[in-house]
């Protein structure tokens, strides 16, 4: 269960990043207190800062929902994870479309890291944060595919500054709303807090740096449900860099948004009967902290995906049939 606390804010704390006080007040990690401030979890004087670095003025009042109760998230046997690969570093797994990576705000059991801490114990410790034990990246709740974790504390090291070098090799498959008309692109805009939904990115200036590449596989040209034309592409899409929803913002961007993800403006997820954004993590490679060798692992659409490519090749070839 979460908590809401409620702190007035002192003449000593006057002028700093709320970031800074609600860690001071909370004893929460930075990386917690970012996570809280990105999901909404604290607010001054009701309102979600915009930035973490938001100063805070004296008398206001900052509400903090905590995330997860003292000693950290449990172990949860229930939960079924799809293991790719294990060694004595890495655990490679294939995430359902219905977890959540770690607890946060409003979510503290059902997660992979529950998962994870009762098939791996030995991961509790790994990393600064203890409500993400292992954990390097994250994939959103409705994204499918596959995550790395690292099983060791080198393996936590180098996973984590190959990410941050940007040599970790991430594709991602999409179905995205609209014709993309290029063959090839490069989204490349800063990502923040969106100015008129606190719990979404946007491009927006003096944003965190981010780029996205894509390659066009496939376009399709349809009727939908009240036969007008309409149209979707099939991409795949590769990080150079790793924000909170950046494909999904990127795309939104450029006019095609992701299929199915209605919190980022898709208007077609009824058409497909898509419960989630089409967006899977196919290809993950990076260099193994034992072997200093590159590990390259692919993960196949899962069978809710696939439908709805070939649902969307038969409507395509249907119609092709009638001219």
């Amino acid at each position: 269960m979460t908590s809401t606390e409620h702190h007035e804010v002192p003449e000593a704390l006057v002028g700093e990043r709320v970031d800074r006080v609600v860690s001071m007040l909370t004893e929460l990690s930075r990386r917690i207190v970012h996570e809280l401030i990105e999901a909404g979890g604290v607010r001054i004087d009701g309102v979600v800062p915009a930035k973490p670095a938001v100063k805070v003025e004296l008398g206001a009042i900052i509400e903090i929902d905590r995330p997860e109760a003292e000693g950290g998230p449990l172990p949860d046997p229930s939960v079924e994870l799809e293991i790719v690969h294990v060694d004595d570093d890495v655990i490679v797994i294939n995430k359902s479309p219905l977890h959540v990576v770690h607890p946060g705000a409003g979510v503290t059991t059902g997660t992979i890291v529950n998962g994870l801490l009762a098939q791996f114990p030995e991961v509790v410790g790994l990393g600064d944060d203890p409500v993400r034990p292992g954990i390097v990246h994250r994939l959103d709740k409705g994204t499918s595919g596959l995550l790395m974790v690292a099983r060791s504390a080198r393996a936590f090291t180098s996973l984590s500054e190959q990410l941050a070098d940007r040599t970790v090799m991430r594709r991602y498959v999409a179905l995205v709303d609209g014709l993309v008309g290029s063959s090839e692109g490069l989204i490349d805009g800063p990502l923040g807090r969106s100015p008129r939904d606190a719990t979404r990115q946007a491009v927006v200036v003096g944003g965190r740096e981010a780029r996205t590449r894509y390659d066009v596989l496939e376009r399709f040209e349809y009727k939908d449900v009240n036969d007008e034309d309409t149209a979707a592409s099939l991409l795949h899409c590769r990080l150079e860099t790793g924000r909170t929803h950046q494909i999904r913002a990127h795309l939104e961007a450029i006019g095609h948004p992701v299929a199915g993800d209605a919190r980022y403006g898709s208007k077609t997820g009824a058409f497909h009967e898509l419960g989630r954004p089409f967006l899977h993590a196919e290809t993950l490679g990076f260099i193994h902290p034992g072997s200093d060798e590159l590990v390259v692992f692919e993960s196949e659409l899962p069978t809710d995906l696939v439908e709805v490519i070939d649902r969307l090749r038969a409507v395509v070839l249907n119609a092709a049939d009638d001219e």
